[in-house]
């Protein structure tokens, strides 16, 4: 730091994260009149994973205004096609099919353009946006100069122009996986239920499906975890493994040679890849799930990515943020507006957030069983349960509409399903013992 004075800067509301998260939320206390400032650390656009995105992201882009600018940079994804190797088959559900069919598409988008859009809209609507700006130091009792007396948050920066401190009365974490507020008040801790790691990379001229199938996500099973296949703009397609972290501790060469290696194990997605071109490195991020002890404190919250991560399968990172910051700029309204009833107001977005996460982990925890594999390539429509596993495909998670006490048949299913396959499995050596004594009898 330089020797001379650091100068302060005052807003009512400082967001940390330029990312979905950060954006949605900056945007939407803007419109509400907030003063608010938002800081980046890179520069917009900036590659970013995370291409796939949820028929019920669409009302969240139409109600910040920007519904027009993602469909023109995105493939439209009519559904999720699953890949069973041990079946030999695959399987598309259609989100034309879901319980409410209002939505019956999404996009895949290249995130960094997804991005870009979203950063330019909040500053449209009146956040102060400062890019290649790091947060270095957070203070979350430090005295509000504009409001003697007040206690608010600081934030020390650097940017382009140097080092700065900025005040706010209410702070939002939206670091994504730096987890800056997390980390720093060490309440992030692994997710014990679910270790995961991924390696993953860009190719040109893969093979996609056809006609109406050409834009949609493909998950492909296979036995150290799963792969993504998604299919993008300008040719581009991302393609990723996701898979146990000890797997990614045996790799001996480089990356790009250990993903062409793991491609190879899943001979269906090999054959699509056989005449691709990778045409950018391949990155690979160690053990990646996640969760913080809290969402929130008296003059802070965290949205998105810096409160909890989870496994991509089911393409909910982007709406799981936007869900989240839409509950967010809630929440900090209702605390910058009528601070007696802020902590309630956390309480319920906490509420919300966690959730969210709990209906998409519990799916998450059991996407490589026997059982689940089983039920998604087998489905049954008892009860309009495989349009409702539609409905949650699609992100329609919320609404009174039927979907959530069909998701708890399905998972009554699917624990019957379990139980008769691991009591198939022990009788399996029974049986085959009975069997060999009737043929020497």
């Amino acid at each position: 730091m330089s020797g001379r004075e650091t100068p302060v800067r005052a807003y009512d509301v400082i967001v940390i994260g330029g990312g979905p998260a950060g954006t949605t939320t900056g945007a939407l206390l803007a419109e509400r009149g907030w003063k608010v400032a938002l800081f980046e650390k890179d520069r917009h656009p900036r590659f970013h994973i995370g291409e796939s995105l949820l028929p019920r992201n669409n009302p969240l882009f139409a109600r910040l205004g920007v519904l027009e600018e993602v469909r023109a940079i995105g493939i439209v994804k009519a559904g999720v096609e699953f890949n069973s190797p041990v079946h030999g088959k695959s399987r598309t559900f259609y989100f034309a099919s879901a319980l409410d069919a209002s939505e019956p598409t999404a996009f895949q988008v290249h995130r960094s353009e997804l991005d870009h859009i979203l950063i330019r809209n909040a500053a449209r609507k009146g956040v102060a946006v400062f890019e290649e700006t790091r947060a270095t130091a957070v203070d979350l009792g430090a005295a509000l100069a504009t409001e003697p007396g007040t206690r608010g948050v600081s934030v020390r920066t650097a940017g382009p122009a140097g080092e700065a401190e900025w005040t706010a009365r209410f702070l939002v974490d939206a670091s994504g996986r730096d987890t800056l507020l997390a980390s720093r008040l060490g309440i992030k801790a692994p997710n014990r239920r679910h270790a995961a790691a991924a390696i993953y990379g860009h190719y040109e001229d893969a093979d996609r499906s056809p006609g109406r199938d050409a834009g949609n996500i493909s998950i492909y099973w296979f036995d150290h975890g799963w792969f993504w296949f998604i299919p993008l703009q300008h040719g581009i397609t991302s393609v990723g493994a996701v898979c146990r972290p000890d797997y990614l501790k045996t790799r001996r060469g480089s990356l790009d040679a250990f993903l062409d290696e793991t491609v190879a194990l899943c001979p269906p997605l090999a054959a699509r890849l056989a005449r691709a071109r990778r045409i950018a490195p391949v990155t690979a991020t160690g053990n990646y799930s996640y969760e913080a002890g809290r969402t929130h404190g008296r003059n802070y919250l965290m949205v998105g990515d810096a409160f909890a991560f989870v496994d991509p399968v089911f393409s909910s990172g982007v709406y799981l943020a936007m869900v989240g910051a839409f509950a967010a700029a809630d929440a900090v309204d209702t605390s910058l507006r009528a601070p007696a009833a802020a902590e309630r107001a956390a309480r319920a977005y906490e509420h919300r957030v966690r959730q969210s996460l709990a209906t998409f982990s519990w799916f998450i925890y059991r996407m490589t069983t026997p059982a689940m594999r089983d039920l998604i390539m087998h489905p049954r429509n008892v009860l309009r349960v495989v349009d409702a596993m539609i409905s949650f495909l699609a992100g329609d998670i919320y609404r009174g509409n039927g979907v959530r006490w069909r998701i708890r048949v399905f998972q009554l299913i699917y624990h019957v399903k379990r139980l008769a396959t691991l009591r198939g499995r022990r009788l399996a050596p029974r049986n085959r013992t009975s069997d060999a004594g009737r043929a020497a009898s």
